[in-house]
């Protein structure tokens, strides 16, 4: 499997390093606009050839499958362009803007036959999987807790006036879109699709650079807290009437998981291989492509249609 790669930010080198953890995963092309950022990475991890426009890369018949780690507003078009140019999309989270348009790539991806795969660290993370096999142990589920709070490094430029892509509301910037996903994930990856959702925001310039999404369950609410502009201890709490799953990582990396059911000890559980956060994810993309598992494939692609589903209704997005 060849991967060509569009885009030079911060998730690329997580994924160079990943994809070097897979041997069956080859980087055979990367675009990326500036030319001496794409000279820099393709001397750094031997990738041997660099475009200098998209269409170049979409017209290289060697590879297979294109990764796309662009700002949130431009991963329906380039993930679009892609799949009409007939390959395979990893497509960076948020899966899009709207559910419209994740429901319109799903649509054209069925059409051509082709694997359209959403890049979410939590879903594909070993710990999240134990989390899976203790649910049923903390009994009638009473109260869910996330909070991934953490100060952004642009922040302080954002009150400044340098607004970067993930502060921009015209580029679907904001705590929901950028940290809050990967709460929803890790909810609605356990428990399904919620009977209502409500956001509250805190506002700067027109973005949310925090807040608090309250997802109601028949027997059970959910709180998902994230914020960019403050700081706190990260958690993950889910509580029974039997015990308790909880966690001081956050929701994407989720580094380690601990069960205590009532009045017991608690058991202590990091099964995440060290290297790469993007490891898992690629691996699991990987070994489904090989075995042509298209029910897969289309078990998370359900599952990102549901989380994006859940934004909008959270950013009230009819």
């Amino acid at each position: 499997m060849r991967v060509g790669i569009t885009g030079a930010g911060m998730t690329v080198p997580w994924f160079l390093d990943a994809a070097k953890e897979i041997p069956e995963m080859e980087v055979g092309a990367l675009f990326a606009r500036k030319e001496e950022k794409r000279k820099e990475l393709c001397e750094k991890y031997q990738i041997p050839a660099a475009y200098d426009s998209y269409e170049k890369l979409l017209a290289d018949d060697s590879l297979d499958v294109v990764y796309l780690p662009l700002p949130n507003n431009l991963h329906y078009s380039f993930a679009k362009q892609a799949l009409e140019a007939g390959k395979h999309v990893i497509l960076e989270k948020p899966f899009t803007v709207t559910y419209k348009e994740a429901e319109e790539l799903a649509e054209l991806a069925q059409a051509k036959n082709l694997i359209l795969f959403e890049a979410i660290t939590n879903q594909y993370n070993p710990n999240y999987e134990k989390v899976r096999e203790l649910l049923p142990k903390v009994g009638d589920v009473k109260i869910v807790q996330l909070n991934y709070s953490q100060y952004s490094s642009r922040y302080d430029a954002f009150k400044q006036g340098i607004v970067a892509p993930v502060f921009d509301p015209e580029k679907a910037g904001g705590a929901l879109m950028d940290l809050n996903v990967y709460n929803i994930h890790f909810v609605t990856g356990l428990f399904g699709e919620p009977k209502a959702v409500h956001y509250y925001p805190n506002m700067e310039r027109g973005v949310d650079t925090s807040g608090i999404l309250v997802m109601e369950y028949p027997s059970f609410q959910c709180v998902c807290i994230a914020a960019k502009d403050c700081g706190a201890p990260l958690s993950v709490n889910i509580e029974g009437d039997k015990g308790c799953i909880f966690s001081h990582s956050n929701s994407g990396r989720f580094e380690e998981v601990s069960f205590r059911e009532n009045k017991k000890e608690s058991e202590h559980f990091a099964l995440v291989k060290e290297g790469s956060a993007l490891y898992d994810e690629l691996r699991a993309f990987t070994d489904y492509y090989l075995k042509d598992d298209r029910a897969e494939f289309g078990k998370r692609l359900d599952q990102s249609l549901l989380v994006m589903k859940v934004l909008n209704q959270a950013r009230d997005i009819q």
